[in-house]
């Protein structure tokens, strides 16, 4: 859940603050980096994905909306990036050295739990109706607006909007309440 300071610097961000953007950067850009290496290697393809995703937070402020708290949106987005990278490029985690690579247990917990929400999620939508994972997917994956999974399901808004509440109330409550005040 957002906390009231989080949720003022997100506020500020909305309207072009460089200062909330560099505070942003500055509290999440290393702990970002190191949650990376748990699945690549290469210290510059970590840090370019790391500004990347900075930059999309930058460049989309203005529509730019959290439920949770930004922290769980920049691991979230890191993790999707990572692991695009490793199916495009058919890589494995870089299990070994796990325990070198992070020294910090609460961050360790923090992205077990991580871990097990999107499994559970991802558990979730697989066993969605095929229309209604193939939109809700467009949602939340690929960011893509109503309008724009609309054109391309050539079906209306409202449909759109009907599919991605209907997979929304069974997520909630496939997750039974451990996890459903995130949705």
């Amino acid at each position: 859940m957002l906390v009231n300071d989080e949720i003022h610097i997100l506020k500020q961000l909305q309207t072009g603050d460089e200062q909330a953007f560099k505070y942003l950067f500055d509290t999440y850009f290393v702990p970002l980096c190191r949650f990376m290496k748990l699945y690549l290697k290469d210290e510059a393809e970590i840090e370019e994905i790391a500004m990347d995703i900075f930059m999309h937070v930058w460049t989309n402020r203005e529509e730019f909306q959290i439920k949770l708290s930004f922290k769980a949106y920049l691991f979230q987005a890191a993790r999707n990036r990572c692991l695009n990278v490793l199916r495009d490029s058919k890589q494995t985690c870089p299990i070994d050295g796990l325990g070198e690579t992070l020294s910090d247990n609460s961050f360790i917990d923090e992205n077990v739990e991580l871990e097990e929400l999107h499994r559970l999620i991802e558990e979730a939508v697989c066993a969605l109706p095929d229309r209604c994972r193939e939109v809700f997917r467009q949602s939340r994956q690929e960011n893509l607006t109503n309008k724009e999974i609309a054109e391309r399901t050539q079906t209306s808004v409202k449909t759109v909007e009907a599919q991605i509440t209907k997979a929304l109330k069974y997520i909630r409550k496939y997750l039974d309440g451990k996890y459903s005040y995130l949705f």
